[in-house]
């Protein structure tokens, strides 16, 4: 029987979509609920060329069993523009798939033919207003009080004070940090800290906690509705 492939960059980015599917196979009133099972992932840890093409090259053998109809892409846009992230992303593709076409836009599928075999791929960025990653996406869609997050920017105002910087990605990435161990934990579940608090934890036991029909979501909806 064959299925649909997701290959991202991290864990987390796993956990994020895990949780957005969850939702929407519950809440999508128009398709019909998306069928991706919670093992179909390719994490890729880290964004470069050799690790996406490495996880096209895993899925041929897949591919060529008849176990994967579609597969989908799904990397940080980050200081990109789009055009540039399409390029990377063709570029791996033409070196695991020579004969395959180009993407030309994202939320678009293109046919790959290889060896008698066919499947569809289509990309698409997370970003927000067309910059980011997935932090960025985050703080958009926190559907609780980040009384403790949001102290951060009088922390990195301190720093400029003081001819100290800190990247945005970094502060992203420490801004989501705080809002789950200190405004979204309880002080039980900080007891458990490792466990309860993790990035993990909020996705699959504290869904809540995020805003899933936050328009910033909607266009990766979309992607998402193309695999059901």
């Amino acid at each position: 029987m064959s299925s649909n492939i997701l290959i991202v960059e991290s864990k987390n980015d796993k956990y994020f979509l895990q949780a957005i599917i969850r939702y929407l196979n519950f809440n999508i009133e128009v398709a019909p609920p998306i069928i991706i099972s919670e093992d179909d992932y390719r994490a890729m840890n880290g964004l470069n060329p050799t690790k996406l093409k490495d996880a096209l090259k895993d899925l041929k053998a897949d591919i060529q069993k008849g176990e994967i109809e579609r597969v989908g892409i799904v990397i940080d846009i980050d200081d990109q523009l789009e055009i540039e992230r399409i390029n990377f992303v063709n570029q791996c593709i033409q070196e695991v798939f020579s004969e395959s076409q180009l993407l030309e836009k994202v939320k678009e599928f293109i046919n790959i033919n290889f060896d008698g075999c066919n499947i569809e791929l289509a990309c698409y960025f997370t970003n927000f207003n067309g910059q980011g990653e997935l932090e960025t996406v985050l703080k958009m869609i926190k559907s609780q009080n980040s009384d403790y997050a949001d102290c951060l920017e009088t922390w990195k105002d301190c720093l400029n004070n003081h001819n100290k910087s800190i990247t945005v990605k970094e502060f992203n990435k420490f801004w989501v940090s705080l809002y789950l161990r200190f405004d979204t934990c309880s002080k039980k579940e900080k007891k458990q800290a490792e466990r309860k608090c993790s990035f993990e934890s909020a996705m699959i036991e504290k869904a809540w906690i995020w805003d899933f029909e936050h328009p910033t979501l909607n266009d990766l909806k979309k992607f998402l509705q193309m695999f059901c």
